[in-house]
């Protein structure tokens, strides 16, 4: 395992020397191997202060440490954590290129190098063919600029506020570097949370209890209580339409909208009267399945499923740029509602009050 695949172990490369190493996870969770300690640090770290911690001495153990965080991160399966882990990863890789790709660094000399060439870095993200560099900086095909900018603030990174000019967006290198960042990113939170088998989850209960403590602590799951359509995910805003036109939602549908509703505050009773024009209507039944998913009539409340759950069952639809950015429809709407200016904000059910 090289020093390069500790560095950056969102690499393919990387992925394919821990399978080539026949790195058994499961073995390794049950032994006392340092990996573990260590990806229970990087998942703390990514939540009490956006950083994953230091790196391992040890190569091995830095690079294995890495996919038994992804499991840590899919075992406690909250969206908040999941986009807060996976941004600390994204910029613990940002510092790093940074430092590999400045003006003075030697590129990539040696396979044992731990550092990365900017071509090798934009090949692996299959950027490449969609960056040319320029006297001024670098120029970005559109479509990539957008796939990797949706989820960025401020105005500046608005295609509406960027030149354009045949197909291509300039960008200064530093810009190019948080383009990066965001596929990073993007990489990291991609098929979480991930399916966990019981040989590998039972083994981490302990740092799965610490991970939820420090969640507990700091309250990071954020309570959202605001009802605004327009800013719904794609996937959420198909389901509501559905709904709202009194077409019949197959179970895992009607699950999936109804478990994102009440997790961003709609009540029982408003959410029985959204249903209430659906053929086959039962208000009884209605309001104990929403009861249940709201956690009121058992020991468990609901999360919305995330989006590879929604991909497989079906009712991932009419995706966008900042999908591919996120892993969960949550965490979709809270980057909406941070980018929303507040005046605008209007809350559904207030319109509806009014109406």
């Amino acid at each position: 395992m090289r020093p390069l695949h500790a560095r950056y172990p969102f690499l393919s490369s990387a992925r394919d020397a821990v399978a080539a190493a026949d790195v058994d996870l499961a073995a390794v969770v049950e032994s006392d191997d340092p990996a573990v300690d260590r990806a229970r640090d990087r998942v703390v770290g990514a939540v009490e202060d956006g950083t994953v911690g230091a790196a391992h001495r040890d190569a091995r153990t830095e690079l294995v440490s890495y996919p038994i965080a992804r499991v840590l991160v899919s075992l406690v399966d909250q969206p908040a954590l999941t986009r807060r882990y996976a941004t600390a990863e994204a910029a613990a890789a940002h510092d790093r290129f940074t430092d590999d790709l400045a003006a003075d660094a030697p590129e990539l000399q040696s396979v044992e190098s731990s550092s990365l060439s900017l071509d090798d870095l934009l090949a692996e993200f299959e950027m490449a063919a969609d960056v040319r560099e320029t006297p001024d900086g670098f120029a970005v095909d559109v479509v990539t600029y957008l796939q990797h900018a949706a989820a960025l603030r401020g105005d500046e990174w608005r295609l509406v506020n960027r030149d354009l000019s045949a197909g291509r967006v300039p960008v200064a290198r530093t810009e190019l570097f948080r383009l990066l960042q965001q596929a990073v990113q993007g990489r990291v939170e991609a098929g979480l949370p991930l399916s966990v088998p019981e040989a590998i989850a039972d083994p981490l209960g302990d740092e799965v209890a610490e991970i939820e403590a420090v969640l507990d602590e700091l309250d990071l799951t954020r309570e959202i209580d605001t009802v605004v359509p327009e800013l719904f995910p794609p996937c959420m805003q198909a389901l509501l339409d559905q709904i709202q036109q009194g077409e019949h939602l197959e179970h895992h549908s009607r699950f999936a909208i109804t478990s994102f509703l009440t997790s961003i505050g709609l009540t029982t009773d408003e959410i029985v009267e959204l249903y209430s024009i659906n053929p086959g209507f039962g208000e009884e039944m209605t309001r104990y399945q929403t009861d249940h998913i709201r956690g009121d009539s058992g020991p468990t409340d609901y999360t919305p499923p995330s989006c590879a759950t929604m991909q497989s069952y079906g009712d991932c639809v009419n995706k966008d740029d900042l999908c591919d950015a996120i892993s969960h429809p949550l965490s979709y709407y809270e980057v909406k509602l941070d980018d929303a200016d507040e005046e605008e904000i209007e809350d559904w059910r207030e319109r509806e009050s009014e109406a």
